[in-house]
């Protein structure tokens, strides 16, 4: 991949799916101290420091992974909380109503949703089990793609954009966006390993060809 590709990537915001949201200080069953008081707090985490299936692409799977770190120097100073990335703003880090968190699990969210009429409707609908999802929009900074393990590895976030409840999980951008991301790396995988593949037949043909010689009468 040319840098001029990855200078193209690298300004593509991208939206992956997030840990549901919890209505309470629980998330995933354990009992965490909430990120801010509120009589309508819900939390999650946007990120989690483990390796996940992203999507398939010709029946082989390409997983993505977050590294310990990448969070470090982003830019989160005015996050917001929508739903589904568009319309009412419903929480901003900016007032103090979200808190965005970098903790040893990877980039947790908390969100005070009683400052608006809006938001405690939007409260009632996640503690009801009517919207269960989040995702959240980035934007990629240093990331590699590991042919190995056939996994996209981010080492920097260069930007976190907002976070959203969702009615459903963000899979369908997640795939367009994703796959824009990385179908230069893995296309020149592919012929990487097209042209070695080609220079092992080559090679065994040579062999071939020197052992029929060797063994010429003289």
């Amino acid at each position: 991949m040319t840098p001029k590709d990855k200078i193209k990537f690298k300004d593509t915001a991208q939206i992956r799916e997030a840990v549901d949201f919890f209505p309470s200080e629980q998330t995933n069953g354990e009992e965490k101290e909430r990120l801010l008081e509120s009589t309508h707090y819900v939390e999650g985490y946007a990120a989690l420091y483990n390796r996940y299936p992203l999507f398939e692409i010709d029946g082989e799977t390409v997983y993505e992974e977050f590294r310990r770190g990448c969070f470090d120097n982003a830019e989160m100073t005015d996050i917001i909380m929508q739903y589904d990335h568009a319309g009412m703003v419903y929480a901003r880090t900016r007032n103090g109503s979200l808190v965005v968190k970098v903790d040893d699990a990877g980039l947790r969210i908390g969100a005070d949703l009683s400052l608006t009429e809006a938001a405690r409707q939007m409260y009632e609908a996640i503690d009801k089990g009517l919207v269960v999802k989040m995702s959240w929009r980035f934007l990629p900074g240093e990331w590699f793609f590991d042919e190995g393990t056939n996994t996209i590895v981010h080492t920097s976030v260069r930007k976190v954009y907002d976070v959203s409840a969702v009615s459903f999980p963000a899979n369908d951008n997640t795939n367009i966006n994703a796959r824009a991301l990385v179908d230069g790396v893995i296309g020149l995988a592919a012929r990487r390993e097209a042209e070695l593949e080609a220079r092992r037949k080559k090679l065994a043909i040579k062999i071939k060809i020197q052992e029929a010689t060797n063994h010429e009468p003289h």
